[in-house]
């Protein structure tokens, strides 16, 4: 790994886990996860990026910046439960929760905030949760629309019995506290506290009767109950306030946790009125801009109430970006996925290559940058060495303490032994060092426009796998797999080994 420092910064001396055992010692630990931002939209990683992040620039620069991280899936709900858990999301299944949907947990998981809660944390999350909870309803949903040229069926306000607490949610995965708004293109269209809405839907939502417009693209919006006078537009900003009160209320002599997980800038794109103009990439643009802008409304928070030295910051994204990134480029010139081929539900790089910050004051050394491959399943074996927890067995089978890389050791050999890349059932990746091995003559989930092919030079493959150089070709445009048969045999049976033993990380 190659470990660079833009100031003179001396190599810190490595802290063993015991000395975080008591909770003074222990830091506040918050996580910012936007969704669906592309690994070009963080201006200072792109040159040539159409779009302001300040705030997330300066916690760079007061960190760590990873430039080869991954989110487990190319998308949505598969990312978050292995970030929260320490375990691929194939493990458990491969597609997003959807409407209404079940838990993506078991109740046996062992999960990041129970870890936290357990090492006396207090914990919150506050935002998207998408990860399922278990509805309790008076029959089989009622509603029929058609949509996306199919009929939908879906549940009305009279299909869900809203008196009863709602369980199988964050606070029954180890968060203390929750607010939020599920997910911003799912009913119920509705706030969440804790296990309740705080009021009952009573209308519907859907795509085809929407009282306002998007920016840009399409409402995404699946049909379902809605409370009276629902906004989108109101979402970020509610969170965002909802985030910056609940850091206020925490104090210096407890140590606690948030996970912010944002809607945004996730479609529908609806940057809010003052943010909009503010980028040279049209509305997303704006919309990655005001992510931005709630990133740091947060850190000031923590700026304000003097915990700022004693928190560990992570900022990340859930998978890359939306396949409105492709006419974007065309348009505006600004390529969400930077260098990268690819977008969200991709195996190719582009849909899982995400940001990836950590700030940590005094321990990780500021102004540095590490192309050392990580995973957000790295999270919570690292979190719990920050802690000086010792994880249960059989839990977080696939997470590597990325502590050390973090706080500045130099390795002539990578952390992770293999990293699988992989969204849904049908396309496998595997990364062992520089190597990126395709278990398909492609890694794409949807043809890539001709146009945007041309654009940036893009040809298709036609052998059955594929393999590429990621240091020297990190746009997967040269592939070797026939110049490398035994590298191809090698990897395919240690991807196959994974799968197959129920973990992949050297304890």
């Amino acid at each position: 790994m190659k470990t660079s420092f833009h100031v003179l910064t001396a190599v810190l001396t490595l802290i063993g886990a015991a000395s975080f055992l008591s909770a003074a010692d222990r830091p506040n630990i918050v996580i910012i996860y936007a969704d669906d931002m592309g690994y070009g939209d963080l201006n200072i990683q792109n040159p040539d990026s159409k779009i302001p992040t300040p705030h997330l620039d300066q916690l760079a620069r007061e960190g760590m910046r990873f430039t080869d991280a991954h989110s487990s899936s190319g998308i949505c709900s598969p990312s978050r439960f292995a970030l929260l858990t320490g375990t691929y999301h194939w493990r458990r299944q491969h597609g997003i929760t959807q409407s209404f949907g079940p838990p993506f947990f078991k109740n046996s998981d062992h999960t990041l905030p129970q870890m936290l809660q357990q090492a006396g944390y207090t914990t919150g999350a506050i935002g998207k949760w998408h990860l399922g909870f278990d509805w309790t309803f008076k029959n089989e949903p009622s509603g029929r629309i058609e949509q996306w040229n199919r009929v939908r069926e879906y549940y009305t306000p009279d299909d869900v019995d809203w008196s009863v607490p709602v369980s199988g949610g964050p606070l029954d995965r180890g968060f203390d506290y929750y607010f939020g708004d599920g997910t911003i293109n799912f009913p119920p269209y509705a706030w969440m506290e804790n296990d309740r809405l705080t009021e009952t839907p009573t209308t519907e939502m859907n795509i085809n009767d929407m009282p306002y417009n998007t920016l840009e693209g399409n409402w995404e919006f699946r049909p379902g109950p809605a409370v009276k006078g629902w906004n989108p537009y109101d979402v970020l900003p509610t969170l965002t306030k909802k985030a910056v009160a609940w850091v206020h209320k925490q104090e210096a002599d407890q140590p606690f946790f948030l996970y912010f997980p944002l809607p945004s800038p996730h479609a529908p794109i609806i940057p809010n009125d003052e943010f909009i103009g503010k980028s040279e990439a049209g509305a997303y643009g704006d919309f990655v801009y005001q992510s931005d802008w709630v990133a740091g409304q947060v850190l000031q928070a923590l700026e304000d109430k003097g915990f700022a030295d004693n928190t560990l910051v992570i900022f990340t994204a859930d998978n890359g970006p939306e396949g409105y990134a492709w006419q974007r480029a065309e348009r505006y010139g600004h390529f969400s996925m930077g260098e990268l081929r690819g977008l969200k539900r991709d195996v190719w790089e582009g849909g899982h290559h995400v940001p990836f910050i950590i700030k940590w004051p005094g321990r990780v050394p500021a102004h540095t940058v590490s192309d050392e491959v990580i995973s957000q399943v790295d999270i919570m074996a690292t979190l719990a060495a920050v802690t000086g927890v010792e994880l249960p067995a059989n839990s977080a089978p696939d997470s590597y303490d990325f502590l050390p890389i973090a706080q500045g050791d130099y390795r002539s050999t990578p952390l992770r032994e293999a990293t699988v890349h992989n969204t849904y059932e049908n396309i496998w990746g595997l990364r062992q060092g520089k190597w990126l091995y395709l278990d398909s003559p492609t890694g794409g989930h949807r043809k890539m426009p001709e146009p945007f092919m041309k654009l940036r030079g893009y040809e298709e493959f036609s052998s059955d796998v594929l393999l590429f150089d990621m240091e020297a070709d990190p746009g997967q445009r040269n592939n070797l797999s026939e110049k490398h048969p035994d590298r191809i045999t090698a990897m395919a049976a240690l991807l196959q080994q994974y799968r197959d033993q129920g973990y992949s990380a050297k304890r």
